[in-house]
């Protein structure tokens, strides 16, 4: 019979969203786009008062990789927003 090993990864993220749940960060929710994939998070921001951002609600997603945290996830807008530091996508490479 094959054994399917459980990766690291599957466990180490299990118990950041069930910390993350438990104690949220100020300003942020965040859960799973679906329930049955520990790998895609989906992340709502809330701006922070007294910043140009004050009011806002920017949802993102957060792709995590199988060998997780020995590569980083990546992450992205759904929201139109500006910001210095984050770039359009124009084009995906496979």
């Amino acid at each position: 019979m094959a054994h399917h090993s459980t990766p690291s990864s599957q466990k180490a993220l299990m118990m950041e969203l069930k910390s993350l749940q438990e104690q949220p960060v100020e300003g942020f929710r965040i859960g799973l786009v679906e329930e049955s994939d520990l790998y895609n998070w989906e992340v709502a921001i809330f701006g922070p008062p007294n910043t140009l951002y004050e009011g806002g609600y920017f949802k993102s997603h957060i792709k995590f990789p199988i060998d997780y945290p020995y590569s980083p996830p990546t992450f992205r807008f759904l929201t139109k927003m500006w910001h210095p530091n984050i770039y359009e996508v124009r084009f995906m490479h496979k």
